[in-house]
């Protein structure tokens, strides 16, 4: 869709969320959470994780799980499926398709805000090799007071690495990072070929596309 690039200022800061945008483990951690789901009482089909957590962080996953079942979770509860995750990355886990392609060609400075743990975010960036790309400039939603959809983290980004809200935009695959985006007053990318249907990304002020191979044009015109 058209997203009105006339009245946008030059980008000067391209922030990509990381799951489902740099490394491709939506599929993965969908497969492994609606396991997890379903064990600990809240039955869920991989569409429904998709849905209603895809973009969320895991406090919020956390929260929500507590309420479903009328009582928080126990200290120590997900441990048992923090090796689920890692193993399968360890196995599986590969670069966006695309993406290598994108960052080579990209010239604008460039960041990582996700909802992902640091600790979480060292380990898939590493595995991928897109670690030392970013490093020095990747952002946690452990940061911030609010994740995704709240603007918090991309406004901290932005803050951090001294970029004009108005002149950065973010690539994203989640309904509730593009929420940020618009709400963080900067354009967005919705990347849609991955899990994620276009029309939970369009909207205004957003350019949703499924090849990362058209994205620098897409930025950089």
């Amino acid at each position: 869709m058209n997203a009105h690039q006339d009245r946008w200022p030059e980008p000067e800061l391209v922030i990509f969320d990381c799951d489902g945008v740099l490394v491709d483990s939506e599929k993965i951690a969908v497969r492994i959470d609606a396991k997890m789901l379903a064990e600990l009482g809240w039955p869920m089909s991989e569409d429904e994780v998709v849905e209603r957590f895809v973009g969320r962080s895991y406090a919020d996953m956390e929260q929500a799980i507590g309420a479903y079942l009328g009582s928080p979770l126990p200290e120590g509860w997900h441990e048992p499926y923090r090796g689920l995750y890692r193993e399968a990355f360890e196995r599986e886990l590969t670069p966006v398709d695309g993406v290598v392609t994108a960052l080579d060609a990209l010239t604008l400075p460039s960041c990582v805000a996700s909802s992902t743990s640091h600790e979480g975010l060292r380990h898939t960036l590493g595995l991928t090799g897109l670690y030392e790309r970013f490093a020095g400039r990747i952002f946690s939603a452990s940061e911030v007071a609010r994740g995704k959809p709240a603007p918090d983290l991309f406004l901290h980004a932005a803050r951090s690495l001294g970029a004009e809200p108005r002149r950065c935009v973010v690539v994203e695959d989640s309904r509730y990072g593009v929420e940020a985006a618009r709400s963080a007053g900067m354009r967005a990318f919705g990347y849609c070929g991955g899990l994620t249907p276009a029309e939970w990304l369009e909207g205004p002020d957003t350019v949703v596309f499924d090849d990362m191979r058209d994205l620098v044009r897409l930025i950089q015109g």
